[in-house]
């Protein structure tokens, strides 16, 4: 693959993850646009979707800057010189795939605060690879997208999992049949329904209950693969790499309390693959 394709190969990642912290599908382009002059101009680059991943999120850091000048904090420890964008390092560790964009404005966040909410609670990233594109401390980095949520009127500080964690933590429960962690998870009130589609493979038309729920997961969804159902982050049950039912899951205060089981084509066909909670050998 030649360094054309190997940056057309991950063009709409990147565009996603432009999109997701300006707001602006268009602004996104561009940014993606000069991350491709960048990576035309450098050399020796050992991973280049984390390079180019780190490019993009300084440059609409940069950008984000142009908008709202960054707050002075005493609390977030800045390198030297990290409004500019520098060569990133190449061992950040990102998703290979993230979900698409968050699709609510965010202009209340600094563009600090903006970066760190975004990346971490709609794209799954952890707060060392923030930390990194930011120039800053894990610590900071967590604090930064607390402080975001507490301004959108989202989860307080960190006492709540973003959603694709609970959805994660889930799954991977089901997995491992610890139904504990199960119980622990879902509302005492918590529903699964299947579309016409997703019964017709299978799946319960209704389900009520925390007891029932459980029940049923315990032990199962061994084959799901995390997704991005709709913008939001949910799994999907794949055959031979092709996507059957879809677990569309509504979170509520870090606890699930639904899941709807759905298999029409036309959404089986945007699942979009995320970082996630990965089946068990």
């Amino acid at each position: 693959m030649d360094r054309t394709d190997e940056f057309e190969a991950e063009r709409s990642r990147l565009t996603r993850i432009a999109a997701g912290i300006l707001g602006d599908p268009v602004e996104a382009q561009d940014i993606v646009q000069q991350a491709w002059l960048r990576w035309d101009r450098a050399e020796g680059i050992d991973q280049p979707a984390a390079w180019l991943t780190t490019v993009t999120t300084r440059l609409c850091l940069d950008r984000l800057r142009q908008r709202v000048p960054e707050p002075v904090d005493e609390d977030v420890d800045h390198a030297p010189g990290d409004a500019v964008v520098a060569d990133p390092a190449e061992d950040v560790a990102l998703a290979d795939t993230v979900g698409v964009a968050l699709a609510v404005v965010l202009e209340r966040l600094s563009p600090n605060e903006r970066v760190a909410f975004v990346l971490h609670d709609t794209f799954g990233f952890g707060f060392p690879t923030i930390a990194e594109v930011l120039s800053t401390s894990p610590v900071a980095a967590r604090k930064l997208a607390s402080r975001a949520r507490a301004k959108l009127g989202s989860a307080p500080d960190d006492d709540l999992p973003a959603d694709w964690e609970v959805v994660d933590a889930f799954l991977d429960a089901a997995r491992g049949g610890d139904l504990q962690r199960l119980l622990t998870l879902l509302a005492p009130d918590v529903v699964v329904a299947g579309d016409p589609a997703a019964v017709a493979t299978g799946t319960p038309e209704r389900l009520e209950g925390r007891d029932a729920v459980s029940a049923m997961f315990n032990g199962a969804a061994k084959s799901a693969l995390p997704v991005f159902v709709e913008e939001r982050p949910g799994a999907a049950w794949f055959l031979h790499g092709e996507a059957k039912v879809a677990f569309d899951f509504t979170v509520v205060n870090g606890v699930v309390t639904r899941i709807d089981f759905r298999a029409e084509p036309a959404l089986l066909s945007t699942l979009v693959r995320r970082a996630g909670a990965t089946p068990r050998s």
